[in-house]
């Protein structure tokens, strides 16, 4: 498809005058490689060209198991999982940072295990005892709800002191486990990496990461998670003095709206909606959780997963992160694994999906429109949308079951010969006064830029 299309540029181009490409912005667009091991990612980062950040899943060690969850689970902080060693990691990442693509690591410091045996690389423990690195005393014991879970999402104190599914809770507002988790990210850091993805952050007061963070060696890009719930006494805008925040509300709107009510009212979406600050929101269609519990979109929704991507590559709230995974049958199941219980090397198909592949040219489309503001907005009053960004660039996406046919689109763009980067394909002729012509066809987008 690609080379068609690029056969087809040139094609127009002689029958058209060529446009001037426009300085692209900084690349943000982070892309989320999860659960491929440190080979498949050190592989993949030179064609990474339109992407900014490389998101990898926990590289420390972890219990045992073939779900997706046990990297979830720490035993140590050693840097030697399923995923692969310390060595391949550091490779990595140097390998990532000679593409020019910076490596995001999710951490997981709010909690470690939920049970007892012996982790990935040989490490002995118990629910409270990670001998070496933690014992009884580093933990919280809530002491609510019979084995200590969470329970009441309404109570604060219960959210942040007790425990997330049996997982045992760590004291991070004590000086020796902030001392503990701080070195584990400085050794992160003194690998090469560039920021983390800080894992379950709802559940540690944000005084907690605010004090791990002034331990950190040096600066770093800092993602939270921390997930809004309706009424709740967290909220994701009691984090943004620590760095940006997963921004779930966007997500679970962007699937209503797609699935349930009408594109065109997409126009103020982002702040006017009531969420974070721009600059503070990392925003996603869906990722390795919600796809699970169906909150979001999610790689099974076929065209309209496509469409939504493409909207959030288009529309400049946020910084946008693409999912990329694998395709599973049951919602425990981990990627594919040898017969020591190693990740496979990635292979893009039927079951590493390989997802933001085709979302390449949209990323690119992001770059090009960055620092621009919406212009020459247009919808049908239901599922069809258009928009520009400024001179840059111009998106139709039509979400409805017929055809747009017959419809010119007015652009501030300069004229000239374009082609379609959202991966539906085909081209067409911005004239002298910014109006283009083009057939879109139902559930599918149409996307052009300098």
């Amino acid at each position: 498809m690609r080379l068609l299309l690029v056969l087809a540029m040139v094609l127009g181009a002689l029958s058209a005058p060529v446009v001037s490409a426009a300085p692209a912005g900084p690349r943000d667009v982070i892309v989320q490689l999860f659960e491929w091991n440190w080979r498949s990612v050190a592989a993949e980062c030179p064609r990474l060209s339109s992407y900014g950040y490389v998101q990898v899943s926990p590289p420390q060690e972890h219990v045992t198991g073939p779900q997706w969850w046990t990297q979830y689970q720490p035993v140590s902080y050693q840097i030697e999982s399923r995923l692969g060693t310390r060595a391949e990691f550091a490779s990595m990442v140097t390998a990532c940072h000679n593409a020019g693509v910076k490596v995001l690591v999710d951490a997981v410091i709010n909690h470690t295990t939920g049970g007892s045996g012996t982790g990935w690389a040989g490490s002995p423990y118990t629910h409270y005892d990670h001998p070496g690195t933690y014992a009884s005393w580093d933990f919280h014991h809530c002491g609510r709800n019979g084995n200590d879970d969470i329970v009441n999402y309404g109570d604060r104190w219960e959210v942040q002191n007790c425990e997330l599914v049996n997982l045992a809770d760590l004291a991070t507002d004590t000086t020796y486990v902030r001392d503990k988790i701080a070195a584990y990210l400085n050794d992160l850091l003194s690998l090469g990496v560039d920021g983390f993805r800080l894992d379950a952050s709802k559940h540690m007061p944000a005084a907690d990461i605010a004090a791990i963070k002034s331990r950190l060696s040096r600066s770093a890009y800092i993602v939270q998670e921390v997930i809004y719930g309706s009424g709740e006494p967290i909220g994701p805008g009691e984090y943004t003095g620590n760095g940006d925040v997963h921004e779930f509300r966007y997500a679970r709107d962007l699937k209503r709206v797609f699935n349930n009510e009408k594109l065109a009212y997409l126009k103020n979406y982002g702040e006017g909606w009531g969420y974070l600050p721009s600059s503070q929101a990392v925003v996603f269609v869906d990722n390795h959780d919600t796809q699970r519990d169906g909150s979001t979109l999610s790689y099974r929704d076929g065209r309209r997963y496509t469409t939504a991507n493409t909207f959030m590559l288009a529309w400049p709230y946020g910084t946008p992160a693409l999912m990329s995974g694998y395709a599973y049958s049951s919602n425990d199941q981990g990627p594919p694994q040898d017969s020591s219980g190693r990740i496979t090397d990635v292979s893009c198909g039927s079951t590493w999906l390989c997802e933001h592949r085709q979302f390449e040219g949209m990323a690119g489309f992001r770059n090009a429109t960055r620092g621009t503001s919406v212009t020459n907005w247009w919808d049908d009053g239901n599922d069809v949308i258009a928009f520009g960004r400024g001179s840059r660039g111009y998106v139709v996406i039509n979400d409805s079951d017929q055809a747009v046919t017959g419809r010119s689109f007015q652009t501030s763009m300069p004229s000239g010969q374009y082609c379609d980067v959202s991966g539906f394909g085909g081209c067409t002729t911005v004239g002298s006064s910014g109006w283009f012509a083009f057939t879109v066809q139902p559930h599918s987008s149409f996307a052009i830029h300098t």
